[in-house]
């Protein structure tokens, strides 16, 4: 099954379900397509946070001139760089590389703590897709990534959760700026899985209903540029889609 988060004609938020087939958003017997100007949809989940991986494919950390973490890289996006889609994302101007990164998303259903990977997947309420959009610039002169990775629309999210039943584990993740393909990955080529990050996670802070973790991107990242539109798609789930402003 697939949710989705919207503002319906009248401005009330409602949680709806995705129909894939007819592209169709439906709540309380009123039917609407996806990207009809009649709604606005909404990231499908409010988190407190988003728990970000670096380098959690070998090819994206070798694109970068890094070493592959013998542990999964943490970093956190707070909820001020949260996106939705078809919004347009304004970056940080002045800067030399503005970054692309799809990423597929694990949304929690549960608050949780000192989860085993065994068990992991019981706190998943679903996957969606996530730009981590990534200002090169000052991550590259910092060590804790507030400016690079936390900066105001960092993080477009959506446009719908899917189940996991939904998402193979091989399930492809694919990145296009103006219909190009940047970024051709799949799940399967994740160094840490969706469990072991869960755990791993929840060693060290609580997760709540609604939390995000981004797994990591393939390779293949590059600059934006002013009015690019981008489109993050992954298996089983959709696209995602946002454009770019960079302010002179």
């Amino acid at each position: 099954m697939h949710h989705v988060r919207f503002r319906d004609p009248a401005g009330a938020v409602r949680e709806g379900t995705y129909d894939p087939e007819t592209e169709a958003v439906a709540f309380a017997g009123e039917t609407y397509a996806l990207d009809d100007d009649a709604i606005d949809v909404l990231a499908p989940t409010e988190p407190s946070k988003i728990v970000c991986i670096g380098r959690n494919y070998a090819d994206h950390a070798a694109e970068l001139g890094n070493e592959v973490p013998d542990r999964p890289l943490l970093f956190l996006k707070p909820p001020n760089t949260l996106a939705s889609h078809g919004d347009t994302v304004t970056v940080p101007a002045g800067k030399e590389r503005i970054d692309w990164e799809a990423e597929l998303a694990v949304v929690i259903g549960e608050q949780c703590k000192n989860v085993d990977a065994a068990d992991a997947m019981d706190v998943v309420a679903g996957f969606t897709c996530m730009n981590d959009v990534s200002n090169r610039d000052d991550q590259n002169e910092e060590q804790n990534w507030v400016r690079g990775k936390a900066f105001d629309g960092a993080a477009p999210l959506g446009p719908v959760m899917a189940t996991p039943d939904e998402v193979p584990a091989d399930a492809s993740v694919e990145l296009r700026v103006n219909g190009e393909t940047k970024q051709d990955g799949h799940r399967g080529q994740l160094i840490f899985d969706v469990p072991t990050l869960i755990e791993e996670i929840t060693t060290y802070l609580t997760l709540e209903a609604g939390d995000v973790i981004a797994t990591g991107t393939p390779e293949g990242v590059g600059a934006l540029a002013d009015g690019d539109t981008v489109e993050v798609d992954i298996e089983g789930i959709g696209t995602l889609e946002h454009t770019v402003r960079i302010p002179e």
